[in-house]
């Protein structure tokens, strides 16, 4: 009796553990607190990132007005006042020479960036290092923001100099592009492959923070506390995610131990640029695998260049742009840059929280929804004549951000945790190489329309993300007829019956065991009708004392040949008797 209780006990203790109690608000937010992790650093990386984007503009536009074009304190003062009525010829000289720095500024800055990226990436795989690689690039940014604010004291610095600060030091360690691709690679560790479009939602929701409360404050604080003060607060921003990251960011995973090496052991940097590793890279990414791995890889790829390419392209001009199309200074700006954020954050939380946490909805379908959204607000801010047509735009492009989620998570989704470092830093490399092509074509393109139709970059852009839309399809419709093959195949061997059929240890399916019985019973409902009608004869045969055939017939000749079932059986042998 006590042996029969024992499976009983043990099975009401697995019903308990299956049934945990719900969360409090309190434990609830404890486990949210528990799983930060890169979110506050990302946060407090572009914050004074997006902070100091607008000063420095307004700084290049400074020092080109007033030391490279030397057109003195009257016409500067009314330019940065935004009286233009009778200096319009001025405002276009200075755009235009502004939008050629920018250009080759631009290409500075992702010039590095393009070759540290193989090495960070093979390296950081190689070490399971991320931290290094999100670190270092903040580093960098601290040490341009301190450049600007000797620029802006060394008041006779021409442009060139200010472009030139602003460029070299975060290209040297790798800028956002090395710092992304660390991040995702971290994020990708420490999640699985279920929670991970989520978890890239939740960081992109702080790169959406980060950047209205940055714009929003942009134009404000440059208004009331000047070049000194925005340089002054993103540094302090920078030295804050810089403590943040080195004390209380853990790598996220022990290091593994190496086996020994053959090779003479090498200095950091002889390991770090190693063209080895860079080839690995390569091969790695490119490699055939099931799926057509490889294509779509490249196609991913392609699709980090036609999405991220038109946003660095418009980035550059679009100050300008409003500038001159509807005389906006700085606040005009930064109110509406806070509005379009805030409505793209609005979108990114609806496609992450309800299309592809709750709905399900597939990263290829997400990707057509966000590069659809932005062919269409292209041609509404194209075409906009009034300053509410802006505001129109911000909100039809309200899913434009999600695209870069969906293209990060299916990145992901295709490699294994080892290779992520270098297929990251492969996307990296993609994406590091846009502001290089985009940032002079949208630059001269807006500098030889500017006054026929200053507009006709976003139609550009418009036109490039048609075909981000094309590969999401191709993705999309490529997975569904996996899916409806993996679905066939699976029907086909649950429904697969082969006659005779064993299993691998010999047992006989039950399909054919079953047909086996009835071919048995068969049988034996003839041999049992037989013996059952002869037996009837015979004694027919000795109580009339004759031979038991029929004019020299004999009785078996009218047995049937086919196998009759017991009623039928029953019923001949009546008739007999």
């Amino acid at each position: 009796m006590v042996a029969s209780n024992e499976p009983s006990k043990a099975q009401d203790q697995i019903c308990a553990t299956e049934t945990p109690k719900p969360l409090t608000w309190r434990e609830k937010m404890q486990k949210v607190i528990k799983n930060i992790t890169v979110e506050p650093i990302v946060a407090a990386y572009i914050m004074p990132s997006v902070l100091s984007n607008l000063a420095t503009q307004n700084l290049n536009l400074e020092k080109a007005c007033r030391v490279n074009m030397n057109y003195g304190d009257e016409v500067c003062d009314a330019l940065t006042r935004r009286e233009t009525t009778n200096y319009t010829m001025e405002e276009e000289t200075i755009q235009k020479m502004v939008a050629h720095m920018v250009a080759w500024k631009t290409v500075i800055q992702s010039l590095f960036p393009c070759l540290l990226i193989l090495f960070w990436g093979s390296w950081s795989d190689r070490h399971h290092r991320r931290k290094p690689c999100i670190l270092i690039p903040i580093v960098g940014e601290f040490l341009g923001t301190v450049g600007l604010i000797l620029c802006v004291y060394f008041k006779e610095t021409p442009m060139e100099v200010a472009g030139l600060t602003e460029a070299i030091f975060p290209s040297l360690s790798g800028g956002w592009f090395v710092m992304l691709m660390g991040v995702f690679s971290y994020i990708a560790d420490i999640t699985t492959e279920e929670e991970r479009t989520l978890r890239i939602g939740i960081l992109n929701v702080c790169f959406s923070v980060g950047v209205p409360i940055g714009t929003a404050l942009s134009g404000v604080l440059l208004k009331k506390i000047g070049f000194y003060g925005v340089f002054s607060i993103s540094a302090s921003l920078y030295v804050v995610s810089l403590f943040y990251g080195f004390f209380f960011l853990p790598e996220p995973r022990p290091r593994c131990i190496q086996p020994e090496s053959k090779h003479k052991p090498r200095n950091l940097l002889a390991d770090f640029f190693d063209k080895e590793h860079v080839v690995e890279t390569f091969r790695v990414a490119f490699k055939k695998g099931e799926n057509k791995r490889r294509a779509r890889v490249i196609l991913l790829m392609i699709v980090v260049m036609v999405v991220i390419g038109p946003i660095y392209g418009e980035m550059n001009v679009m100050y300008l742009f409003t500038r001159y199309r509807f005389n906006w200074n700085e606040v005009d700006f930064s109110v509406f840059n806070t509005f379009a954020v805030v409505t793209g954050l609005v979108g990114v939380l609806f496609c992450v929280g309800i299309l592809s946490h709750k709905l399900k909805l597939d990263d290829a379908l997400i990707g057509v929804l966000s590069s659809t959204s932005k062919i269409l607000s292209g041609f509404v801010y194209a075409f906009a004549t009034l300053p509410w047509h802006m505001y129109v735009g911000a909100i039809v492009e309200i899913f434009n951000g999600t695209s870069f989620i969906a293209m990060r998570s299916m990145a992901t989704k295709l490699v294994s945790k080892d290779e992520l470092g270098k297929v990251n830093s492969l996307f990296g490399v993609a994406e590091a190489l846009m502001p290089v092509v985009y940032a002079p074509m949208y630059s001269t393109l807006y500098a030889a329309t500017i006054k026929v139709f200053p507009g006709a970059f976003y139609i550009l852009g418009g036109a490039i993300t048609i075909l981000a839309v094309i590969i999401f399809l191709w993705m999309y419709n490529f997975q569904r007829q996996q899916l409806r093959k993996q679905k066939s195949l699976d029907t086909a061997e649950a429904c697969k019956l082969p006659a005779n059929s064993k299993d691998p240890n010999g047992n006989i399916s039950t399909i054919d065991a079953i047909a086996l019985a009835s071919e048995a019973k068969g049988h034996l409902n003839g041999i049992v009708s037989n013996v059952l009608h002869e037996h009837i004869c015979d004694h027919s045969c000795l109580t009339e004392g004759s031979t038991c055939q029929n004019g020299g017939v004999d009785n078996k000749a009218f047995m049937p040949d086919v196998v009759e079932s017991d009623a039928d059986a029953k019923s001949e042998n009546n008739t007999h008797l």
